[in-house]
């Protein structure tokens, strides 16, 4: 395996699969550091970025369609180990002049997969296993120098290599749970094939970003956008770890935070931390820009530009820092919209930052999921009550509220979403489940209580379970659980007349309502 001062990194190019995060996710959890890239990356792309290894992902397409996605072909002349998963390994094998066809055969769920030949990908493993299918078309003639070492009931190449030129395909899934040996296939990949060390992982991770950090800040004066969620705090723990007393975090309560979240902020990072922390209040501020405001996407970016504002304003009280730290994590930045995908709502400290902000950036973590960041805290000797909070949207309450921001409507949630939080933490699932909340929309419906009509505000819980946010699925709360939590709302917060629970995943729905 090769040893090397630089953090190697494995390519996925994304084809428009539904899985592509997954298989990032998947080569880091074997300790591999991995990138999602465009499918439009050239070969010249590539190579410049020098990775150790490329994954071409699956996608819905057929690879002799019209609008099929492509690739560089040049990019499978560079010598670089390349595996194709799916649709990938059908266009690896079309490009290299094999052949693709519909030959009625499809398979979508479990199959059976057959080894007929010696494999690097599948040695010590089963000769039959079950693996995870979902294609219509499939490679009929493998390119020359290729050989077929497994197939399966309707895939007569269910997986091919090239091991001179170090290129291998594969028609299933690997990245899934539904393949069972999928992660030993993919460590051949990595270690056998690509010759990697599992070596990213929290102590390489603080090492290469303080030495970044340092690299970058220099003598400067550095300031934290501090929000007492763990993005932020370990975002200020690298900063910190990296420049010293060169960075003081600045706390600004919008108004729009969790019941009692202000001053448990302030104490808990004036206890464990020796940084400056400055402490700005700014509710009225907030909601006189927020007034008025119901359309989710402008709420963000008024939040955005308000909080930058705050920032210049206090940068000036400790020198006129240069650069502003922020817990950027990668799935803001691919939802904020990327080269490899659609802007499903842009996150405030993304796509919410205005053209004329005068600080430069420092984002340790833009490119780490949220387990990983988790890891790093740990690593950092982060309190255990920071570490696992379960996560909160930057711009607050206010994408909670769906409709206008008031006073009144942030007060009532604040109460609401304190029994939930509360109720689960009873229960013990609270780190079990990557979020659950409260959410109130702005309308109004009728009740009865003490034998009179109300008319007040429904609330909804929302609880859902995770890995990384980019999918999730809607945890399966005991009715019991629900039934308390309800009449606690009901009872105990006056203007709520009614409970609701959403039980949609991600997808279709995103786990935030706006």
């Amino acid at each position: 395996m090769k040893e090397t001062d630089e953090v190697a990194t494995v390519l996925v190019l994304d084809f428009g699969a539904q899985y592509a995060q997954l298989i990032a996710r998947r080569v880091r959890e074997a300790h591999v550091h991995s990138e999602i890239v465009s499918r439009d990356i050239t070969a010249d792309e590539v190579r410049a970025r020098r990775p150790a290894g490329l994954i071409l992902s699956g996608g819905p397409a057929s690879v002799y369609a019209e609008d099929a996605f492509h690739m560089d072909p040049a990019i499978l002349d560079l010598g670089i180990p390349v595996l194709g998963i799916c649709y990938g390994h059908q266009l690896m094998a079309s490009i290299a002049g094999g052949e693709v066809s519909n030959t009625g055969n499809a398979e979508f769920g479990k199959t059976q997969l057959q080894v007929v030949a010696d494999s690097l990908l599948l040695a010590e493993l089963p000769k039959e296993q079950q693996v995870w299918m979902s294609h219509s078309d499939e490679v009929t003639d493998p390119p020359p120098g290729f050989e077929a070492v497994a197939s399966s009931p309707g895939a007569q190449v269910a997986v091919m290599e090239d091991r001179d030129r170090r290129m291998y395909g594969v028609q299933f899934h690997p990245e899934v749970v539904h393949t069972p040996r999928g992660t030993e296939i993919l460590q051949r990949f990595l270690y056998d094939v690509c010759e990697l060390l599992p070596d990213w992982t929290s102590h390489s991770i603080i090492e290469s970003q303080v030495e970044i950090i340092r690299n970058q800040v220099g003598d400067g004066r550095v300031i934290c956008g501090l929000s007492g969620g763990v993005d932020s705090a370990v975002a200020a723990a690298l900063v910190h770890a990296a420049v010293g007393d060169q960075l003081t975090c600045i706390f600004v309560d919008h108004g729009l935070l969790r019941e009692g979240e202000g001053s448990q902020v302030e104490e808990t990072f004036r206890s464990h931390f020796e940084v400056d922390l400055i402490h700005v209040k700014a509710e009225d501020r907030f909601l006189e820009k927020l007034a008025g405001v119901a359309e989710p996407e402008e709420k963000r970016k008024i939040i955005g530009e308000e909080f930058i504002r705050v920032f210049e304003e206090a940068a000036k009280m400790v020198g006129d820092a240069q650069f502003l730290v922020q817990g950027t994590l990668y799935p803001d930045v691919i939802e904020s919209g990327s080269a490899t995908a659609a802007t499903i709502k842009t996150h405030h400290n993304v796509g919410g930052i205005p053209d004329d902000m005068k600080f430069e950036l420092v984002e340790p973590l833009r490119d780490l999921f949220k387990d990983e960041v988790r890891a790093v805290g740990e690593e950092l000797g982060l309190p255990q009550d920071i570490v696992w909070r379960q996560p909160f949207p930057g711009p607050g309450l206010a994408v909670r509220i769906i409709g206008d921001i008031t006073k009144e409507r942030l007060d009532l949630l604040r109460a609401a979403d304190h029994i939930v939080t509360e109720e689960i933490k009873r229960a013990g699932l609270y780190r079990e489940i990557w979020q659950a909340f409260a959410v109130l929309p702005a309308v109004k419906t009728v009740g009865v209580q003490g034998d009179g009509r109300t008319y007040a505000y429904p609330v909804v819980i929302r609880a859902v379970t995770s890995e990384d946010a980019m999918t999730a699925d809607w945890a399966r709360l005991p009715y019991e659980l629900l039934e308390k939590m309800s009449g606690r709302i009901i009872n105990e917060v006056p203007g709520i007349n009614r409970v609701a629970y959403d039980v949609s995943s991600k997808p279709p729905a995103t786990i935030e309502w706006e």
